[in-house]
């Protein structure tokens, strides 16, 4: 076990977080003990989640040998290298590698480029943000008519990419490498539930979205999930490695944290600094050179108390989770109390109300996207 550091380079001390990973879960242990948090650790998924099925990873890959490959769709580095490896082992990589490399690649981020890569496979594009639906926008609005599409699925089912791509005129091969399972012993994670709702973590991390559709099908079984919810909309930070992972939140109105690079060292660092800071009250700078400060209930704009109703109260909460990120109104829409959330209409009347308690110009419209808090310039 590592020596505990120096009191004053503990910024976590007195702070505690869970943890859903079932990989890498010792490192991020390390890594939030060393900066003194203490930690649940309640495994979302099996620690071996990943299981290829043999017997219909053949079958799909001879799918897809059995004819021309115009464009394949890679989403996840781990899938494209067990299926290459598979490949190996049957004495079909040179053909598979060679039969894919004549197609339009297209990456989702840079651990399917490296998969890639490492295999002489070269893609044409990827994304910067790292996520599928950004290699799905890049696709829309081309005629796909007659085009052959090979996408490897990333432990959950894209039945519904497919049939949108079938859509456009496309024919759509799923490979699917592996399929993600959840943990074996469940108790961990029905107490780490407990402790969501009893406000006893100050934080829960979240590595892979399958961790976050886990813990709310968990939550849902014991009846605690709305429970879980408001303990995330109020007390509870919701930390994501990154935004791929934060958007499986977005359905059920759960404000999250996220780094700007997808990895596990980042996401405990803006923990380091995101937790303390909400502890002593969470300050943002607007623009026009004002002063938002929230400190448990109280909201103090320049100083001077602010009340605002449950609604804009609840919106507010969802924009400063990321300020100056854009938040979907059906996110926003989500995290209104119940009873309020009939339609958007009910988030634009949210919105109309926290404009007029902060200024009309302190939360900004970005037009078929959503609304973000107009946060002053980085410096100012």
């Amino acid at each position: 076990m590592p020596a505990a550091a120096p009191a004053e380079t503990q910024p976590l001390a007195g702070f505690r977080v869970g943890i859903t990973a079932a990989r890498k879960a010792d490192e991020q242990m390390v890594l939030l003990e060393r900066r003194g948090a203490s930690v649940v650790w309640a495994p979302a998924l099996s620690i071996e989640p990943n299981h290829v099925d043999d017997a219909s990873l053949r079958a799909a890959t001879d799918e897809v040998l059995s004819e021309k490959v115009d464009m394949l769709l890679v989403t996840t580095g781990i899938g494209m290298k067990a299926w290459l490896d598979r490949a190996e082992e049957w004495g079909l990589l040179d053909r598979l590698t060679e039969h894919l490399g004549r197609a339009e690649i297209l990456a989702r981020g840079p651990k399917s480029v490296g998969a890639l890569r490492r295999r002489g496979l070269r893609e044409l594009w990827a994304p910067q943000s790292e996520s599928f639906d950004d290699v799905l926008e890049h696709l829309r609005g081309r005629d796909l008519t007659g085009r052959r599409i090979v996408v490897q699925e990333h432990g959950q089912s894209l039945s519904m990419v497919a049939h949108a791509l079938r859509r456009q005129g496309a024919s759509v091969v799923t490979v699917t490498v592996y399929r993600v399972e959840s943990a074996a012993d469940p108790e961990p994670m029905f107490h780490l539930i407990d402790q969501i709702v009893d406000r006893e973590v100050d934080a829960v991390t979240f590595t892979a979205a399958p961790a976050i559709a886990a813990l709310m099908q968990a939550a849902g079984s014991t009846g605690r999930r709305d429970e879980v919810v408001s303990a995330f909309q109020a007390d509870v930070i919701a930390a994501c490695v990154g935004p791929v992972t934060a958007a499986a939140f977005e359905m059920w109105g759960v404000p999250t944290i996220y780094p700007d690079r997808s990895r596990l060292a980042a996401m405990v660092r803006q923990l380091e600094t995101e937790l303390p800071s909400r502890r002593a009250g969470l300050a943002v700078g607007l623009a026009g050179g004002h002063q938002l400060l929230l400190h448990g209930d109280d909201i103090l704009l320049d100083g001077v108390e602010v009340r605002l109703s449950p609604a804009p109260a609840a919106v507010l909460q969802a924009l400063v989770a990321n300020p100056g990120n854009v938040v979907p109104r059906q996110a926003l829409l989500a995290a209104l109390p119940s009873g309020t959330a009939g339609s958007e209409h009910a988030v634009e009347m949210a919105v109309a109300r926290l404009r007029s308690a902060l200024g009309t110009r302190a939360v900004q419209t970005v037009v078929k996207r959503g609304y973000r808090l107009a946060v002053a310039p980085t410096g100012a």
